[in-house]
C-alpha cells in the first residue's frame, strides 16, 4: 500500500508489524535494520509529518542501542514534531543516560524538574544520573504494564566518595532550590527528592538512622496530615533499624502536640501517627495487650470524632476518618494472633460491619470481611462481601486473588462457577477485543498504542490466574458430574479427554507467567493467598514488604498449575484403565490390546511425581509408607490432597499394568487399592475427630475435608465405577465358551470392601456435619456474642465492642446529621453474629449435599455389583 500511493501511515503501518514482530513473536533483530532502512529512504524523500511517527523511529533506534543517531534526530528538525517540551526533554534523558553521557542527562533532567518539579519518575532518573547507576533503565526496559512500583531498588555507588559527596550535594541543592521556588503551591516531589537523597547516602554510609529521622520530621512537619503521609516515608523506614524506628515513633508523638493546627489537620495527624505505627510492625511486639487494647479504642473515639466534620457530605464521598477503622481491624486481628481469644475476631468483624453501616462504598472495610469471614469458615459471607466490590474489567485481573484461592478449596460450587465464568468471560472478550483495539490505534494512526496493546495481551496471556482459572472451571465439571461415569465421560469428551490441558501443562515450564495480583491491597495477616500468618504461632509482626513475596512464590505457584493440568487426562485414562480390566481382548499375560493406557498413565504419574519432588519409584514408596513411616508421613503431609490424587492415579495404572495377573495370585493388585482405601480413612476420620465447633476460627480442616471428598475420593468412586460397570453381565461381554464369574476375584472382593469403607467414611463426616448444622442457633449466637461481651476489667476482648455501643447511644442528630444518625440507629450487632452463625451454616449445608451426593453413588454401586 506504500508502494502504491506512498503515505506515512503505511509506512509506519509496516515499522509497526515489523516492530512487534521483535517484541513479541521472537523475530530477528535483523528485522529492526529492515524497519530503519524503510524509514530512513522516507524521511530522506518526504521527511515526518506526525509526532507519533518520530516516537516510532526513536524507538526503533533505541532498540538497536543506536542512542546517539536518535539523538541527533531529536535535536534536528525531526524534534520539533514534538509540541511538548516536556516530553522532548524526558525523550532527550534517557537517551542521554543510556548512551552514557550521565552529565548532560543531568543537565536535560534538571530542566525537566523545573518545569514539572512533582515529576517524581523524572527525579529517580535525575537521581540515577547523578549517581551513574543504570538499575533503573533496566526496570524500565522490562516494566509490568499493570503494576508500577513507587520506589526503585538502587545499587551501592561506585563513585569515590568524594565524587559521590560532590554530586549528592549539587543534587541536594538543587532539590531545595526547587522546594523554595514551590513553597507555595506544596507540591510533594521535591520534598521526597530530597528523602531519596538522604536514603541513597544513608545506603553509602554517608548519614546516620539520627539525620534520616531528622529529615522525615521536616516531611511531617510540612505533610504530615495527608493521607499520603505514610504511603510516601514507607520506604525511608525501611532503612532504619528497629530501635530508631521507635524512636522516630516518640518524635512524632512529640511532634505532633505540640504543633498548632486546625481540626482537620489535627485529625490528619493522629490518623498518620496510628498508621506509622501500623507499618512499623514492630511496635506490637513490644505494647503489653492492656495498650493495643486501649490504642483500639482511641481509633474507635477518634473515629466517632471526626463524624461531624463530614456530617454533609455525600454518601459516595470518602471521609478522612474512615481509615480509622481499618487500623482498628488490625490491631484486634494482632490481639487475636497473640491471645487466640476468637472474641477479638468477631470484634474486628462488628466495627467493620459498622464502618460499612455507615458508608457501604469503603472497599478497604469489605476487603478486610472478605479475609476474616474466610478465616471463620464463613465463605458466603466472604463472597457476599467480594461481589458488592463491583470487580469489573481489568481489576478482574488484579483483584480476583481475594477470593478466588479460599472458593477453589469450598464446596459453594455455584459461586466459585460463577466467579470463574466471569473472570474467563472478561479475559476472553478482552483476547477477541484486542485486535480492534490494536486496528483502531492503527486507523488513529497512535502507533504507541498498538505496541503497547499487543504487549499487554501478550501479558494477561501469560497470567497465572488467566491459567488456573481454565485449568480450574474444567475440574470443577468433574467435580460436579463425578457422581454419574456417563455424564463424567460427557464432560470429558467436552474437554477433549484432558488432552489440551495435558499439553498446556507442557507449555507451562518454558512460558514466564505473569503476577498480576495487587498485594497492597491485602491484609498484612495474609500478604500473599499461601501465607496466612494466623494459621501459625505468634510472630510480632503487623507488615512485611511485599514486592519479593511474588517472585519467592513463582516456582511452586507454577508446580502447582502444572499438576492441575495434568488432572482431566488422567481421570480419563485412570476410568479408561479399569473399564479395560474385563475386555475380551486381554492377552495371557495381562497386557491390554491398547498400551497406550498403561504407558500414557505411567508417564503423567512420572510427571506428576516429579511435580511433587520425587521421582516415580520415590512417589511410590511415599504412598506405601504413607501410613507408618514417619519420613514418608511428613513428605505425604506436605502436600496432602495432591498425595492423594496420586495414590489414586497410582492403583488406576497398576489395575492395567502388565504384571497385574501376577500381582493378582498374590493378593498384591488390590494391594495398592486398599493402601488408597486406608490413606482416605486414616486422614479423613483424623480430621472429623479433631473438627473444632461450628464457630471457631479457621476452618483449615473443613477446607481439607471439602478438596479431600470433591477430588481423591470422587476419582476413586469413578474408577471404582467404571470396574463395576465393564464386570456386569451383558450379552457382549461373554466370551465363546461362556460367561466368566468375577465376583470371586480378588479386584471384586476389595471393590466390595472399598464401596462399603467409602460410605462408613462419608457417613462419619455427614453425621458431624448434621450435628454441626442442626445446633441451635440461639446457642450459636451466644456464643459469638458472649465473646466480645465485657463483664470484668481483666484483659481480653470486649472494650471495643463496648465503647462502641457507647458512642452510637450518646451520639446526636444534631452533631452528625440525619443519615448518619439514621445509619448509627440502624447498627444493630446481634444481627451481625447471627449472620455469621448462618454464613458457616450454609457452607456446611454445601458441603453436606455433596457429601450425600457421592453416598447416593455408592449406595447404587452397591445395587449393580450385587449383580456381578
Amino acid at each position: 500500500m506504500y508502494k502504491l500511493v506512498g503515505e506515512e501511515r503505511f509506512l509506519l503501518w509496516a515499522v509497526c508489524s515489523i516492530q512487534l514482530q521483535v517484541l513479541c513473536a521472537n523475530g530477528e533483530d535483523k528485522l529492526l535494520l529492515l524497519a530503519e532502512g524503510l524509514l530512513k529512504k522516507h524521511v530522506a524523500a518526504h521527511s515526518l509529518h506526525e509526532p507519533e511517527a518520530l516516537i516510532v523511529y526513536i524507538s526503533i533506534l533505541e532498540q538497536q542501542a543506536k542512542y546517539g543517531d536518535a539523538l541527533e534526530i531529536l535535536s534536528g528538525k525531526l524534534g520539533s514534531l514534538l509540541m511538548m517540551e516536556v516530553d522532548r526533554l524526558r525523550i532527550e534523558g534517557r537517551l542521554l543516560a543510556r548512551a552514557g553521557d550521565y552529565s548532560a542527562a543531568v543537565v536535560v533532567y534538571q530542566k525537566l524538574l523545573k518545569l514539572c518539579p512533582d515529576d517524581w519518575e523524572g527525579f529517580l532518573h535525575y537521581l540515577s544520573c547523578v549517581l551513574e547507576d543504570d538499575s533503573i533503565w533496566c526496570v524500565v526496559a522490562d516494566n509490568n504494564p499493570i503494576q508500577r512500583s513507587k520506589f526503585l531498588d538502587c545499587r551501592v555507588s561506585h563513585l569515590s566518595d568524594e565524587v559521590f559527596d560532590c554530586r549528592t550535594s549539587d543534587a541536594s541543592a538543587f532539590v531545595q532550590k526547587l522546594q523554595e521556588d514551590n513553597r507555595d503551591s506544596l507540591i510533594r516531589g521535591p520534598y521526597l527528592a530530597g528523602l531519596e537523597i538522604k536514603r541513597r547516602k544513608h545506603l553509602y554510609g554517608k548519614v546516620n538512622d539520627d539525620e534520616m529521622i531528622e529529615a522525615l520530621m521536616q516531611y511531617f512537619s510540612i505533610f504530615g496530615h495527608l493521607a499520603c503521609f505514610t504511603s510516601d516515608v514507607e520506604v525511608f523506614l525501611q532503612v532504619l533499624a528497629p530501635n530508631k524506628r521507635t524512636k522516630f515513633n516518640e518524635r512524632l508523638v512529640k511532634c505532633y502536640s505540640s504543633l498548632p493546627v486546625d481540626v482537620t489537620k489535627m485529625l490528619g495527624q493522629s490518623i498518620t501517627l496510628f498508621k506509622v505505627q501500623d507499618v512499623m510492625g514492630n511496635m506490637y511486639t513490644t505494647l503489653p495487650v492492656s495498650e493495643l487494647e486501649d490504642t483500639a479504642v482511641r481509633m474507635v473515639k477518634l473515629f466517632f470524632e471526626s463524624l461531624p466534620l463530614f456530617k454533609d457530605l455525600d454518601p459516595q464521598e470518602s471521609m478522612q476518618g474512615e481509615e480509622l477503622l481499618s487500623l482498628t481491624c488490625n490491631v484486634l486481628v494482632q490481639l487475636f494472633w497473640r491471645t487466640r481469644h476468637l472474641g477479638y475476631l468477631v470484634e474486628a468483624i462488628m466495627v467493620l460491619e459498622f464502618g460499612l453501616t455507615i458508608r457501604r462504598y469503603v472497599w478497604q472495610y469489605k476487603i478486610l470481611l472478605v479475609h476474616l469471614y474466610s478465616f471463620l469458615g464463613a465463605l458466603s459471607l466472604a463472597y457476599e462481601w467480594y461481589k458488592l466490590l463491583d470487580v469489573k474489567n481489568i481489576l478482574m485481573e488484579t483483584v480476583s486473588h481475594h477470593m478466588l484461592p479460599q472458593m477453589l478449596k469450598s464446596p459453594l460450587w455455584v459461586e466459585l462457577n460463577n466467579l470463574l465464568k466471569d473472570y474467563l468471560r472478561f479475559m476472553d472478550d478482552y483476547f477477541r477485543e484486542s485486535a480492534d483495539l490494536t486496528f483502531l490505534a492503527y486507523r488513529h494512526r497512535n502507533y504507541s498504542k498498538v505496541i503497547e496493546f499487543v504487549q499487554f495481551k501478550e501479558h494477561l496471556q501469560r497470567s497465572n490466574q488467566y491459567l488456573v482459572a481454565r485449568i480450574e472451571a474444567a475440574i470443577l465439571q468433574l467435580k460436579q458430574n463425578a457422581d454419574n461415569l456417563e455424564e463424567e465421560e460427557l464432560v470429558l469428551e467436552s474437554l477433549n479427554c484432558g488432552i489440551q490441558f495435558a499439553e498446556l501443562s507442557n507449555e507451562i515450564r518454558p512460558k514466564s507467567l505473569t503476577f498480576n495480583e495487587d498485594l497492597q491491597s491485602r491484609p498484612w495477616w495474609t500478604p500473599i493467598s499461601g501465607k496466612n500468618y494466623l494459621l501459625g504461632p505468634f510472630e510480632g509482626i503487623s507488615y512485611c514488604p511485599k514486592e519479593n513475596l511474588t517472585k519467592e512464590n513463582e516456582a511452586s505457584v507454577r508446580r502447582a498449575i502444572e499438576r492441575r493440568a495434568l488432572l482431566p487426562r488422567m481421570v480419563h485414562l485412570s476410568i479408561q484403565s479399569a473399564s479395560a480390566l474385563l475386555k475380551d481382548n486381554m492377552e495371557v499375560n495381562g497386557s491390554v490390546s491398547d498400551p497406550q493406557i498403561y504407558s500414557e498413565l505411567k508417564f503423567l504419574l512420572e510427571r506428576y511425581a516429579k511435580l511433587l519432588g520425587c521421582s516415580l519409584s520415590d512417589a511410590i514408596e511415599v504412598v506405601m509408607g504413607g501410613l507408618n513411616s514417619q519420613k514418608s508421613s511428613e513428605v505425604f503431609h506436605s502436600d496432602m490432597v495432591d498425595w492423594m490424587n496420586f495414590a489414586v492415579f497410582l492403583n488406576a495404572w497398576k489395575l492395567c499394568s502388565n504384571e497385574r495377573k501376577q500381582l493378582d495370585r498374590d493378593g498384591c493388585a488390590p494391594g495398592i487399592w486398599r493402601t488408597v482405601n486406608s490413606l482416605l480413612e486414616k486422614y479423613i476420620s483424623e480430621v472429623v475427630k479433631s473438627m473444632e465447633p461450628l464457630i471457631h476460627p479457621s476452618r483449615g480442616d473443613l477446607s481439607f475435608l471439602v478438596q479431600v471428598i470433591s477430588e481423591p475420593l470422587a476419582w476413586h468412586i469413578l474408577v471404582i465405577q467404571s470396574y463395576v460397570r465393564s464386570s456386569l453381565p451383558s450379552g457382549k461381554k461373554k466370551k465363546k465358551g461362556g460367561s466368566t464369574d468375577h465376583s470371586t476375584s480378588p479386584l471384586a472382593i476389595v471393590t466390595r470392601d472399598t464401596i462399603q469403607l467409602l460410605c462408613a467414611i462419608l457417613e462419619e463426616v455427614t453425621r458431624w456435619l448434621g450435628e454441626q448444622i442442626k445446633g441451635p442457633e440461639d446457642e450459636n449466637l451466644e456464643i459469638i456474642l458472649s465473646s466480645v461481651r465485657k463483664e470484668s476489667q481483666v484483659e481480653g476482648p470486649g472494650q471495643v465492642f463496648q465503647i462502641l455501643g457507647t458512642l452510637i447511644s450518646s451520639t446526636s442528630e444534631m452533631e452528625v446529621g440525619v443519615r448518619i444518625c439514621e445509619a448509627l440507629k440502624s447498627w444493630n450487632p446481634v444481627d451481625v453474629a447471627r449472620k455469621m452463625a448462618t454464613g458457616q451454616s450454609l457452607v456446611l449445608s454445601e458441603f453436606l449435599y455433596i457429601c450425600e451426593s457421592r453416598m447416593k453413588s455408592l449406595q447404587l454401586l452397591k445395587h449393580q455389583i450385587a449383580q456381578v
